[in-house]
């Protein structure tokens, strides 16, 4: 209990000093992280080398090595998406002034949440995503990954306080967890006096963990049991190409598409090229009765798939009479992340958009737009499945909460 005690004090103590920062002073922070980064790329990359090897020999599916790993490219996206938050407005301070009929002035204030917890697993580039997002909006944040990328993320944490340092700020704005073992994770869920919120990033197992066992306000995010729905009426080129991007492009991250819905109508025509094509790159599809008549090549699927996250080279797929069964569908079976329908016929679409419950819903474009940088806030600190106190793709608005600041002369009630 003494280390994360520790860590949760000193992240409140600090977030009472960098709350009041001008955004000069953070964006010369971030400044700071983004060049450090630059600076020590082959340290961290050696480090990542390390994660990899330990995870290859216990066995971890390519599609989590994938995730896990870093290289040039991937380093020099954490640098961009520091970099990238300098020119995002500061939310913090803005608000609306709103005066009462008795001389009271009521100023409506955007603030910090104060201390944010993060608990995520495999991808590193979170741990420099979220620490940028904290530092743009005046939290404190503690980092706890997961064990398989622990060299990788004590690695960058060490160059992102290099750069703290250099300007100035107290490097417990951004403290990393080191021991990885279930017994601190168990601890840091007590720490509800130091720590306004935890986020967890990751499977659905970690999610529920933190979910039922946290005494801290938990924002749930991540889990993406994503759906495709091919209408009657779709360009099936098009249809075709938006479900070869979403389920192909990045198979282990949570915007990928994970199961298609087919009309009845539409399926002999979409599904036997659409389907082999898929297959050509190494899908695993698995299909229901009414597939396996129009496509034979399908493994059978079974019920509990339809609730799966798959975050692999798989493909569920169903063949539905109409788009209210689609709908029904996705409402039972997704998890409020991100679901599609391709159609031309502008009633649908709109059907669709309206009933379908979920934080992204989109028409004729692929699932994988779900992200942060995607949709203009520099990067995100997760993908929020729930309805308060955020939903979607976590930017920096959704890292603040408000206070009522009340100027008065003297009145009384």
């Amino acid at each position: 209990m003494g280390m994360i005690l520790d860590i949760a004090r000193k992240a409140r103590e600090t977030s009472y000093k960098i709350a009041g920062l001008s955004t000069a002073a953070k964006n010369n922070a971030l400044g700071m992280m983004a060049k450090a980064l630059e600076e020590m790329k082959v340290e961290i990359i050696e480090a990542n080398k390390k994660d990899i090897e330990e995870a290859r020999k216990k066995g971890l599916k390519e599609a989590l090595i994938e995730r896990l790993m870093l290289n040039d490219t991937r380093v020099d996206g954490m640098i961009k998406g520091l970099s990238d938050l300098l020119d995002l407005p500061d939310p913090v301070g803005k608000g609306a002034v709103i005066k009462r009929p008795n001389g009271l002035t009521l100023l409506k204030q955007k603030v910090p949440l104060g201390v944010i917890g993060i608990i995520y697993e495999s991808r590193p580039n979170v741990t420099s995503d979220a620490a940028g997002l904290c530092i743009k909006t005046g939290n404190s944040v503690i980092l706890r990954g997961g064990s398989e990328a622990i060299n990788s993320n004590k690695a960058i944490v060490k160059a992102l306080c290099k750069g703290l340092k250099r300007a100035n700020l107290p490097t417990s704005c951004i403290q990393l967890i080191e021991d990885t073992s279930r017994e601190r994770i168990q601890e840091l869920f007590k720490m509800r006096d130091y720590i306004d919120v935890l986020i967890p990033r990751g499977g659905a197992a970690l999610i529920e963990n933190v979910a039922k066992n946290s005494q801290i306000s938990v924002i749930e995010t991540g889990e993406g049991n994503c759906h495709i729905y091919i209408d009657e009426f779709a360009d099936l080129d098009m249809a075709k190409n938006i479900l070869i991007n979403a389920k192909t492009s990045r198979p282990s991250v949570c915007n990928a598409v994970e199961k298609l819905l087919v009309h009845e109508k539409t399926a002999s025509a979409f599904l036997p090229d659409a389907l082999k094509e898929l297959q050509g790159m190494g899908v695993e599809i698995r299909g229901c009765q009414k597939t396996q008549q129009v496509y034979p090549k399908v493994v059978p699927i079974r019920g509990e798939d339809w609730s799966a996250e798959y975050l692999d080279m798989i493909l569920g797929v169903k063949i539905v009479k109409n788009i209210d069964e689609a709908i029904e569908h996705i409402n039972k079976f997704g998890t409020s992340h991100s679901e599609a329908i391709v159609t031309k016929d502008y009633e649908r679409a709109n059907m669709f958009l309206s009933r379908v419950d979920a934080a992204c819903v989109y028409v004729n474009a692929s699932t994988r737009f779900t992200d942060g940088g995607e949709f203009g806030m520099g990067a995100e600190i997760g993908i929020s499945t729930q309805k308060l106190h955020a939903r979607g793709p976590m930017g920096l608005e959704e890292l603040t909460t408000v206070k009522y600041l009340i100027l008065g002369n003297g009145q009384i009630r």
